[in-house]
């Protein structure tokens, strides 16, 4: 992780964010899959250029929550707010139009169109495709650059992920939404999607990341989330939860004495 992933991580402040500041915020949210509650009152709030990172096991409900928040999933219960406005109700294409990007789990790129074909589509809420749009996207990956006229099928599996995560930025998102993204990639390759995430908040935009990697999260992240069946059970500061013995044991694999 870059040096400066490292000074974010250690200059971490505790605490919720500033009041006026949050640009999403969950309340009560229940969301059940027929008679199953997956969502168990959740409560959670994510302030205008933070990263905060949702974590916790297969289950916990991650992954539901990102859903529900880009509008795939509608809650049974509670309200789903942005910038202060109820947007649960809205459909998930349209709530693309509100600002809201979503990298799913597995990448779901358009495996026979090419990678500038894959931008373009990110780009469907504008009238046009914005030349500066690709251009930034290439800018971030170099990769996908060399290989704009490549069947997006044929890219491996990180240049699918840095395909998916450039396609979700030709929206221009004011909230990203990643699912998983370091799922089935080499160390390496997982260190620059994290390297570019965070330029990408640097740049102004802001993330609610899902990740089972508990350590390279919360390096990235400011604030954090932990999931259990369905219910918060622990958040703070990304350092904090770092350094709770509770989350060294449940997912870094160490003793909690």
């Amino acid at each position: 992780m870059s040096a400066t992933t490292q000074l974010r991580k250690d200059s971490d402040a505790a605490g919720a964010p500033e009041p006026g500041e949050t640009l999403l915020e969950l309340k009560g949210m229940r969301v059940f899959y027929g008679a199953i509650e997956a969502l168990k009152g959740i409560d959670l709030t994510v302030a205008k250029g933070e990263i905060v990172a949702l974590l916790g096991g297969n289950g916990a409900g991650k992954t539901t929550t990102l859903r529900t928040v880009s509008g795939m999933l509608q809650p049974r219960h509670g309200q789903v707010l942005l910038r202060g406005e109820r947007i649960d109700g809205i459909k998930s294409h349209e709530l693309v139009r509100f600002g809201i990007g979503h990298v799913p789990e597995g990448r779901r790129v358009f495996a026979t169109m090419s990678v500038r074909e894959n931008l373009e589509m990110g780009a469907y809420k504008f009238s046009a495709v914005d030349s500066a749009d690709v251009d930034r996207v290439f800018t971030l990956f170099p990769r996908l650059a060399e290989r704009r006229s490549q069947l997006a099928g044929t890219l491996s599996g990180g240049e699918q992920q840095m395909l998916a995560i450039g396609r979700a930025l030709m929206g221009r998102p004011e909230l990203l939404l990643l699912d998983e993204p370091s799922m089935g990639l080499a160390p390496l390759i997982v260190q620059q999607i994290f390297e570019i995430v965070q330029e990408i908040n640097e740049q102004g935009t802001t993330v609610l990341l899902v990740e089972q990697n508990a350590t390279q999260a919360l390096a990235l992240a400011d604030r954090g989330y932990v999931l259990e069946t369905g219910s918060v059970a622990m958040s703070g500061a990304a350092g904090e939860l770092l350094a709770d013995s509770r989350i060294r044991a449940a997912y870094l694999g160490e003793g909690a004495g």
